[in-house]
């Protein structure tokens, strides 16, 4: 039970920063550390997908070293890649399962199991939030559960965050173009 407290208790932390900060890297930090510490688990990372390379590129972590992190190109089509069209995979053993592209740097990380959420947008997953555990871990249905609430945060202030820089360019361009003398 006193999980389950933790995680509602970082729920409402990460929803009041969400109404106060308007910077979106500070949000996905916030998020990232609260997994990691409300689970008590080894490391927490964030990956967005490259649009036009269909690369997951890492938007914040915590408790993962920068060597791990710099591994190599992690692929959405190849890294736990079910977890984008199917919703959350765990990973029981990453040192025997072929979902996972670099099972050595895993290990030598000291990573034994992984958590894959999607953060979607509407009907399209734009990332992922993966949470990592030095011991084989048997995630709860409350465990993911609460990284899926996270995940579904984090989607809509990414989604928010795209909306306001497109309505600030959008803005600028209309005052650009109003006060043009040919106007």
């Amino acid at each position: 039970m006193k999980n389950l407290q933790l995680n509602y208790e970082t729920l409402i932390k990460i929803t009041k920063s969400l109404s106060k900060s308007k910077d979106p890297e500070e949000i996905i930090k916030l998020t990232v550390e609260s997994i990691k510490s409300s689970l008590g688990i080894k490391g927490c990372a964030l990956l967005l997908i490259n649009t036009q390379t269909k690369d997951l590129e890492v938007a914040a972590s915590a408790g993962l070293s920068e060597e791990y992190l710099n591994k190599g190109t992690v692929s959405a089509l190849h890294s736990i890649a079910e977890s984008l069209k199917d919703g959350p995979v765990a990973v029981y053993d990453v040192s025997d399962d072929p979902r996972i592209q670099y099972p050595e740097a895993a290990k030598k990380e000291g990573i034994a199991s992984i958590l894959s959420v999607p953060i979607m947008v509407g009907d399209e997953a734009i990332g992922t939030i993966r949470a990592y555990t030095a011991e084989k871990w048997e995630f709860t249905l409350d465990d993911v559960n609460f990284v899926q609430a996270l995940a579904q945060i984090a989607g809509v202030m990414i989604e928010m965050t795209r909306l306001h820089q497109g309505q600030s360019e959008h803005i600028e361009a209309l005052a650009t173009m109003c006060s043009s003398p040919n106007l």
